[in-house]
């Protein structure tokens, strides 16, 4: 699908949190450096922690300090790093750009949006609350027995958005976010503005259409709900 192509009118706009609607690497590489400060190790230059953070705390101590899951201090570094991040996790996080205008325009016209994330509530529900984000939705790492790439969270979010899961567009950074969103029959849209792996194939994901900007999409989005 190109991005000439008429997309469908979503009934609901569900979002993917980290990497895709907020930019939370700067406060996730504050806590993975101020984990290494504690070690006595140098700080990491920002754009190498920000290509790990959408994999997770464990990731991130594996980065810090080489200590994979199977290294017996692993558990003890990641419940310290989460206590770092989870000081402040929007001291510097922010919605990407244009997103503010979005979120306006679906308060202002009653279209629904919702959030669906690996994030743990305890992290996810101060970043929101820290950004006034109100969602229609907000389904969490923790939330239900599994969770993305399997699609009961989406289904779940459409249900409480009172939606048809099949009239919703999905938006995430990941590969697991688009084999949800297929899984789920929504539409699948790829942002590669995210955190992405160096050597990550992009274009090899599941989705129906992929943008580059959080710009794009809100131009995007607007125009297929006649917002704009």
């Amino acid at each position: 699908m190109s991005h000439h192509t008429a997309l469908p009118r979503p009934a609901a706009l569900i979002f993917d949190l980290d990497g895709t609607l907020v930019d939370t690497a700067p406060d996730l590489a504050r806590a993975t450096n101020e984990l290494r400060q504690y070690h006595g190790l140098p700080p990491l230059d920002y754009d190498i922690i920000r290509a790990e953070v959408s994999h997770g705390g464990s990731a991130l101590v594996m980065l810090a300090l080489g200590y994979d899951l199977d290294h017996p201090l692993h558990g003890q570094e990641r419940t310290r790093l989460l206590d770092f991040y989870a000081r402040d996790v929007a001291a510097e996080s922010m919605l990407f750009p244009g997103y503010d205008v979005l979120i306006e325009a679906c308060q202002r016209t009653s279209l629904p949006w919702g959030i669906v994330t690996n994030k743990p509530r305890q992290f996810a529900v101060p970043l929101i609350e820290a950004l006034q984000l109100t969602p229609g939705c907000l389904l969490c790492a923790d939330d239900l027995p599994v969770k993305k790439p399997h699609p009961d969270p989406l289904w779940e979010a459409a249900r409480r958005l009172n939606v048809e899961a099949s009239e919703c567009w999905y938006l995430g950074d990941h590969d697991r976010d688009m084999q949800a969103a297929r899984a789920a029959g929504m539409l699948a849209v790829a942002v590669r503005y995210g955190y992405v792996r160096v050597g990550d194939d992009v274009d090899a994901w599941p989705a129906d259409i992929w943008f580059d900007t959080s710009e794009e999409v809100v131009n995007a989005a607007l125009r297929a709900t006649g917002l704009n």
